[in-house]
């Protein structure tokens, strides 16, 4: 019998989730935390993973992270509740197979536990493949489109414009916005189209690996390293590599990325040989990488080679014109996935869906369709089936500047008090400050020169 993994610490909702899997043919092992539940996947053979977000001694991209490194083939869905779904988002491109949103509607969640599984035999039926093999498999079924909005057509101008270059791109955006497609539209439309291109979540780059991650290494350059690595640059030579949330590598690997861009060579993790490249980079980040730079916690000559040119992925609240066209485009492919016959959705729900702000972009867009499809089953979608949280929401209003100014003048505000009591509770030991703090020391002396307290 599958075994299911279960890690919820509302033990009402669990138990509830546990009779009805079990009820569909499922073993489901509960735990409430994520010591307990990880636990449960080093002592038995577990085929798919359910857990919360917010746990008492983690959360469940605690969970994520470690299934992820440590049992890769597992897949894992994330429950979350509306508050969290832009973490719910991120942990998509982190590696979560989905997520769904509390209050939980079995169908939902039982079609999902089924592709799941499914995707997973499928996986393994076909891990011989090469890798050259695997890459041209498209890795979700969010396609690349442009849209119909002015803001859209800007960036398929730009993306046309600087395609055929050569040059470092930096594409900003907040999660969810398509900001790995537009690197693969670049990618498709550049001169090294028929190379690979290799995508990398900086943010799940452990500090410790990163720098085999990325570069290599060679047997015996450190424990664990019993044989000869391959690193990202090295597969990606003749094509392009994404580095998505470049703002997240530590200050050492910036180091080394800039000497590969300088000068197109790499050396592995304790090799004594350069490596020449041949690669196009483009980042990709929802940091503000000129604010990093100018606080000392990015390289501003780093910046300034990435930089060369830049595109922006606009949120789906600031083009809505969008909406309507990317709403039927899920539509669509939820009724083929699905073998569902929905024809649209009717004025009231259209309305509903305009006049919520979309914190998750177009893949809360996307999971709010394929949901809305699965309890609709044919004709038009009705607001019954919307999620709540959409039907109570106010209608999105831009930030005023001045407020904008307000909020980063009271974060200032917190920031320097914060540093001020941390100092005098360490005698002005700057180095230790600097610790307590989780910032280099260079970092804490730009902030202390800021607020005047050098």
């Amino acid at each position: 019998m599958t075994k299911i993994l279960l890690i919820e610490d509302d033990l009402t909702y669990s138990k509830i989730i546990k009779n009805f899997l079990e009820k569909n043919g499922y073993e489901v092992l509960s735990s409430t935390k994520v010591k307990d539940g990880l636990g449960h996947m080093e002592k038995h053979k577990i085929a798919l993973t359910i857990t919360d977000y917010r746990l008492p001694d983690g959360t469940g991209m605690d969970v994520l992270d470690k299934i992820i490194h440590d049992y890769p083939e597992t897949p894992v869905i994330l429950i979350t509740n509306y508050s969290d779904i832009r973490t719910a988002v991120k942990s998509m491109k982190m590696g979560a197979f989905e997520y769904i949103t509390k209050p939980i509607n079995p169908d939902e969640l039982l079609l999902t536990v089924q592709q799941a599984l499914k995707k997973n035999t499928t996986d393994k039926t076909t891990f011989k493949k090469t890798e050259k093999e695997k890459k041209k498999r498209p890795s979700s079924e969010l396609d690349y489109q442009i849209g119909q909005s002015k803001e859209a057509l800007q960036i398929e101008k730009h993306i046309e414009l600087v395609a055929p270059t050569d040059l470092s791109i930096i594409v900003l955006g907040e999660s969810g916005t398509g900001k790995e497609y537009i690197s693969k539209r670049i990618h498709q439309k550049s001169k090294r189209a028929s190379g690979p291109f290799v995508a990398v979540d900086c943010g799940a780059l452990s500090k410790e690996l990163a720098g085999s991650e990325l570069f290599g290494h060679v047997k015996g350059a450190f424990t664990g390293a019993i044989d000869h690595k391959t690193g990202h640059f090295e597969n990606a030579s003749g094509g392009t590599i994404l580095l998505d949330e470049i703002g997240n590598l530590s200050y050492d690997i910036q180091i080394k990325l800039l000497r590969a861009i300088q000068e197109r060579k790499i050396r592995k993790i304790g090799g004594n040989m350069d490596i020449p490249i041949d690669v196009r980079i483009i980042a990709a980040t929802n940091d503000d990488l000129q604010e990093l730079a100018r606080s000392g916690h990015f390289r501003e000559d780093l910046f300034h080679r990435l930089n060369e040119f830049s595109l922006k992925a606009q949120p789906l609240r600031e083009r809505k014109e969008d909406l309507p066209f990317f709403a039927r485009l899920f539509l669509e492919k939820s009724n083929a996935s699905l073998d569902k016959n929905v024809a649209g959705f009717s004025p009231e729900t259209e309305k509903i869906m305009l006049d919520y702000h979309w914190p998750g972009n177009l893949r809360e867009l996307k999971n709010i369709v394929r949901r809305a499809v699965l309890l609709t089953g044919e004709g038009l979608v009705q607001p019954e089936v919307i999620p709540t949280e959409l039907l109570d929401s106010e209608p999105f209003q831009p930030a005023d500047i001045h407020s904008a100014k307000d909020l980063k003048s009271s974060f200032e505000e917190q920031e320097k008090l914060l540093i001020i009591k941390t100092l005098e509770e360490l005698k002005f030991n700057k180095s230790k400050t600097a610790k307590v703090l989780n910032m280099d020391r260079k970092t804490l002396y730009n902030k202390l020169e800021k607020y005047g307290l050098d």
